[in-house]
C-alpha cells in the first residue's frame, strides 16, 4: 500500500470517528436512542460514509477511551445514545427563560441565543424547549450591541484601565439624544451589577469627580478603552455596601439611614428588598420598625407609597418632608 493511499485511509478513519460523534451528539439522546442501522445510515445520509456493522462498535470504543459517555441499550438491534452533555434539558429551558425575559437584550438576539441553546441539546429533544412561558408586554432593549459592550467594559476592568463612552437619552419625542453634550464621558470602571433586569456601570466619573451609575443599555456604542490607568476605588467604598444601599435606584443620590414603620404582613417585602440581615425591630403586635440606608429617590418613595399607608417613614425629617412634597406636587 502506497503511503498516500494510507494517509487516505487514516484521515478517513478519524473523519468517521468525529462525525459518529456529530451525529449522536445532534440526533441521540436517552429518549431517542440510534440503532445501528439507524447510524450507519445516517453516516451514509449526511457524510457519504459507507459502514460495516461490524466497524461501529469499534468506533463507539474510541470514543469511549476519548471520554465520551455513549450509552448502549440492549436490543435485538443494540442502539447507543450520547449521556454526557453540557447542559441537561431543565437547565437548557431555565437558560432560554432567562434570555427571553431579559430587557437588556434585543429582540433580534434573543431570538439568536435562543436558537443557540436549542442546539445544545437533540434534535429529539428541541421540541421541549419550546418554552410555554407568558411575558406580556415585555420591552425589549432596543441597543442591539449592549452585550458587546458589557464584554468591552469587562476587558477594561480586568485591565485596569479607564474608558471614554458617549450616553444617551430619550426626549419628548421619543428621539435618542446625547447626555453631557455630547461629549464623552471619562470613568474608571469598578464594576458591572445586574439590577432590575438591566446592566449598571459603576465606576469613578472623572468629569464630575464622584462615583457614577450608568445604564449599559443606554451607551451609545462600544466604549474606547484607554491608556491611561483608573483612579483608584476610594479606600472606604464598598461595591456590596453600594449595591444594597442604592435600593434598585442607579443615580448620584448620596445613600441615607431612614426608620420606617411596616405593618406585619409586609416583613417578607422588606426582606426581598434588604435581605435577611436588615435592621428590624418589633414594635406591636401589628408591626415593626426597619432601619436601612437606600437612596432617597423617587423610586424609593413610590415604593413606600405603594403600601397604601402600610408602610410610613418616621426619620429622617429630611426625608419624611420631602416624600410629603412630592405628594403635594402630585395632589397639584
Amino acid at each position: 500500500m502506497s503511503e498516500k493511499v494510507h494517509n487516505e485511509k487514516e484521515n478517513e478513519s478519524q473523519l468517521r470517528i468525529l462525525y459518529l460523534y456529530q451525529i449522536l451528539l445532534k440526533y441521540s439522546d436517552q429518549e431517542h436512542p440510534m440503532s445501528t442501522k439507524e447510524l450507519l445510515q445516517a453516516m451514509q445520509d449526511y457524510h457519504q460514509i459507507s459502514m460495516h456493522r461490524t466497524t461501529l462498535p469499534k468506533d463507539i470504543a474510541a470514543l469511549r477511551e476519548a471520554g465520551v459517555e455513549i450509552i448502549e441499550v440492549r436490543a435485538r438491534d443494540k442502539k447507543y445514545f450520547l449521556a454526557d452533555r453540557m447542559f441537561e434539558v431543565a437547565e437548557l429551558k431555565l437558560l432560554i427563560d432567562a434570555v427571553e425575559s431579559s430587557k437588556f437584550i434585543s429582540e433580534r438576539k434573543s431570538e439568536e441565543l435562543t436558537d443557540k441553546l436549542i442546539a445544545l441539546s437533540s434534535v429529539g429533544m428541541a421540541a421541549r424547549l419550546k418554552r410555554n412561558s407568558l411575558n406580556a408586554g415585555r420591552i425589549k432593549s432596543e441597543n442591539e450591541k449592549s452585550y458587546y459592550i458589557v464584554d468591552a467594559v469587562n476587558d477594561a476592568i480586568n485591565s485596569g484601565k479607564r474608558i471614554s463612552f458617549c450616553y444617551t437619552d430619550i426626549d419628548m419625542n421619543k428621539q435618542k439624544v446625547m447626555k453631557n453634550g455630547g461629549e464623552p464621558y471619562i470613568l474608571s470602571p469598578y464594576s458591572l451589577l445586574w439590577n432590575g433586569d438591566y446592566y449598571y456601570l459603576i465606576g469613578y466619573n472623572h468629569g464630575r469627580e464622584q462615583i457614577n451609575t450608568f445604564r449599559v443599555d443606554r451607551i451609545d456604542r462600544q466604549p474606547e478603552i484607554l491608556e491611561e490607568e483608573i483612579q483608584p476605588m476610594p479606600e472606604d467604598f464598598s461595591l456590596e455596601t453600594y449595591a444594597r444601599m442604592v435600593f434598585r435606584m442607579f443615580d448620584t443620590e448620596e445613600p441615607v439611614k431612614v426608620t420606617l414603620y411596616c405593618e406585619r404582613p409586609l416583613m417578607k417585602h422588606v426582606i426581598d428588598q434588604f435581605g435577611m440581615d436588615v435592621e428590624t425591630e418589633i414594635v406591636d403586635e401589628n408591626g415593626f420598625i426597619v432601619h436601612a440606608e437606600i437612596c432617597a429617590s423617587p423610586t424609593f418613595y413610590r415604593w413606600v407609597f405603594g403600601w397604601n399607608g402600610k408602610m410610613k417613614i418616621l426619620a429622617p425629617d429630611s426625608v419624611l418632608e420631602e416624600y410629603h412634597e412630592m405628594a403635594r406636587k402630585a395632589l397639584e
